[in-house]
């Protein structure tokens, strides 16, 4: 993506430049987002069955739980960000052993654990289905779907050993439907499943994009029973925490304090309405199509691209109940100021 620089704030983005982490070391900039919607990735699933009604992410099945208590609920907010900015499509020989659910991306480790637990989507072997795959930020590319070997045991890390060799499916550039920055924005196509399958198999799919290197990887747990894409393992200890706001829960509140042709400032405020303390905090948003974050201040910036997620820093790290902290923002766009997609606020 071109960046188009303000003059004026050049010298100001450069003093304010926050630190990165760059994913799987690599310096290109992370820009597409999505993951398989049906059958649902480990990270889609996750994410779904631990989001309550204020936002937060209280995981209920206990392999998302292990998950999540393995590398945190922070990684599900971003459960479209599987991913390996200097992937350019490789499989095998590139990707480790036992980090394939995770695509070698340390942020998901927890998301390789072997488990049982895992939620299932029910499906027919060899019948035809209708395959969707999240487009949060959309890109051209191919998709390229493989499966476990009849071997393959569900209580142990999944290795290429453990993967046919050749895709069952190969798709290319297929088409997109819905909003993007939204879970309904998707790529969709029809294909069928793998013949001569029983019991329990993850379908690993790889998003190879054609405009970059950037490559998806993903594990979809399924079981081959007779199903045609009912869905078990999600909230099934029990529903959501409810009213009143979980303690130590955080909202965050996005606001524009100024514009300027082909850039704008904006103020984020977090808040504790829980009823113990917070001890650090994150909030993610995504970008607007044309925007660029410049400088962030009061805040420290994880990852690049889109979504945006920023952290406390040591003075505002703690927030009592009732209590609250902003941080603040300049962008270049070529669109509008305002947030491509609803904010979000986490703490540990």
């Amino acid at each position: 993506m071109r960046t188009r620089k303000l003059a004026l704030l050049s010298a100001l983005a450069v003093a304010l430049s926050t630190v990165v982490v760059v994913l799987a070391g690599s310096s290109t900039t992370a820009s597409a987002h999505g993951a398989m919607l049906q059958p649902g990735s480990r990270t889609y699933f996750c994410w779904r069955d631990g989001m309550t009604p204020q936002g937060n992410l209280v995981p209920r099945n206990p392999a998302c739980a292990a998950a999540a208590a393995k590398s945190g609920v922070n990684p599900l907010y971003n459960w479209f960000s599987v991913l390996r900015s200097d992937g350019e499509g490789r499989t095998r020989g590139f990707v480790p052993d036992g980090q394939l659910c995770s695509g070698g991306n340390q942020t998901f480790d927890g998301w390789n654990l072997p488990s049982n637990n895992w939620p299932l989507t029910h499906l027919t072997t060899g019948a035809d289905f209708s395959w969707s795959y999240n487009a949060w930020a959309a890109h051209p590319g191919w998709f390229y779907l493989y499966i476990t070997k009849d071997s393959w045991s569900p209580t142990r890390a999944l290795t290429w050993n453990d993967i046919e060799e050749q895709p069952f499916l190969s798709v290319d550039h297929p088409p997109m439907s819905g909003s993007v920055g939204s879970v309904e924005g998707h790529y969709y196509w029809n294909g069928r499943l793998p013949a001569g399958k029983s019991g329990k198999h993850i379908i690993y799919s790889v998003w190879k994009r054609s405009d970059s290197k950037e490559t998806f990887y993903g594990c979809s747990d399924v079981i081959f029973d007779g199903g045609k894409g009912e869905v078990t393992g999600i909230g099934e200890s029990g529903p959501p925490p409810n009213d009143p706001p979980v303690p130590g829960a955080c909202t965050a509140e996005y606001r524009v304090t100024g514009n300027w042709n082909g850039g704008f400032q904006a103020e984020v405020t977090v808040r504790n309405p829980g009823t113990t303390a917070i001890n650090g905090w994150t909030a993610s948003w995504a970008l607007a199509a044309g925007q660029q974050i410049n400088s962030i201040w009061n805040g420290t910036r994880v990852g690049t691209g889109s979504p945006v997620s920023v952290r406390n820093v040591d003075w505002n790290r703690t927030l009592q109940p009732g209590s609250q902290t902003t941080f603040g923002l300049s962008a270049n766009t070529s669109g509008g100021s305002q947030p491509g997609g609803t904010l979000t606020c986490s703490s540990p």
